[in-house]
């Protein structure tokens, strides 16, 4: 076991000082690779062949998930006709590790003639692919994870973290957000949770205890002994919201002080509490319940009228929701 084990960590530390090498060769080709990409009219075709080929499905399905349209093309099946699948907007991202994968340099010259954009991903710079790209990404590595030195893997690593860093970039200078990732991924528990809204979570607020600013800490405690609950809403004479106070509130109080209970719940209660719309993701609910450590966020319509409460409890009730 101690064997398996100590094997296990020599290929993690290898690829791990695989990805760590690429820090100090992401230089001005990076970037204007990124630059040719947000500029691109077309589709980004993503080619290689092999197990760079896998690589290259898998940076499509993140540039294509992230805003970016992208499409595989199989080089081999490129030179029997699916070339046609290219146009002069387009930008080709080739991926070899040698520079000189036969099925792919033989692309090059006709991608030449229809005037596309050539990336390519190599960890050879005087490679034959490196030599007809007019970007080049170093995703050379050292050595491969491989005891033999003849598996792809730290070099495979190596370039779908670039892949990774060029998805993520676009995806941040196209201010890509929430909404746009919840509109190409609407099934599915990550589509639920991008999808859900905080009216689908929220109850009423006859459900909470409602109080007014004179009510004083004694009958606080008494009504929201009763309901179970931690917290109760501030409601002025007309209805609106005034306020909402919670027991954590108290202790701003001279708690151990003789007239402590018949004090007006006023002056220890949050005015003018943090709200949210109802129609706000429910992601938006959780990570302003926690940054703020709260334990309930009122809810509002447009026209600033309390709708609901959405709690702590309601949002963690959905599984889904619990990384964000």
């Amino acid at each position: 076991m101690k064997e398996i084990l100590r094997q296990a960590r020599e290929v993690i530390q290898i690829e791990a000082e695989a990805i760590q090498g690429l820090l100090d060769r992401l230089d001005e080709n990076f970037v204007r690779a990124v630059e040719t990409l947000l500029a691109c009219k077309g589709r980004v075709i993503v080619t290689g062949i092999g197990k760079s080929g896998l690589v290259g499905r898998k940076i499509v399905a993140t540039l294509t998930s992230t805003g970016t349209p992208a499409v595989f093309l199989h080089p081999v099946e490129g030179l029997h006709g699916d070339l046609g699948m290219v146009t002069a907007q387009d930008v080709v991202m080739a991926i070899s590790n040698s520079g000189e994968t036969t099925e792919i340099i033989n692309l090059l010259p006709s991608l030449k003639k229809m005037g596309v954009k050539i990336i390519g991903l190599t960890g050879y710079l005087n490679s034959t692919l490196a030599q007809n790209s007019e970007i080049v990404i170093d995703v050379g590595v050292e050595r491969e994870a491989c005891p033999l030195g003849l598996a792809p893997t730290s070099s495979t690593t190596a370039t779908l973290v670039i892949g990774d860093a060029i998805a993520v970039s676009l995806m941040r200078q196209r201010k890509f957000g929430e909404k746009d990732f919840a509109l190409l991924h609407p099934g599915g528990s990550l589509g639920e949770r991008l999808n859900l809204r905080v009216k689908d979570l929220m109850r009423p607020a006859s459900e909470f205890p409602n109080v007014s600013k004179e009510t004083t800490v004694l009958e606080f405690l008494q009504v929201i002994k009763r309901q179970a609950t931690d917290f109760a809403l501030v409601i002025h004479p007309d209805g609106s919201l005034a306020g909402i106070i919670t027991d954590r509130d108290l202790r701003q109080g001279d708690i151990g002080s003789p007239e402590f209970p018949a004090r007006l719940i006023e002056g220890l209660m949050r005015a003018n509490p943090l709200t949210i719309d109802e129609s706000a993701s429910a992601v938006e609910a959780l990570r302003a319940i926690v940054q703020h450590n709260l334990v309930a966020l009122p809810v509002m319509d447009k026209e600033k009228r309390m709708k609901g409460v959405v709690t702590l409890q309601d949002i963690l009730s959905r599984g889904d929701l619990r990384v964000f």
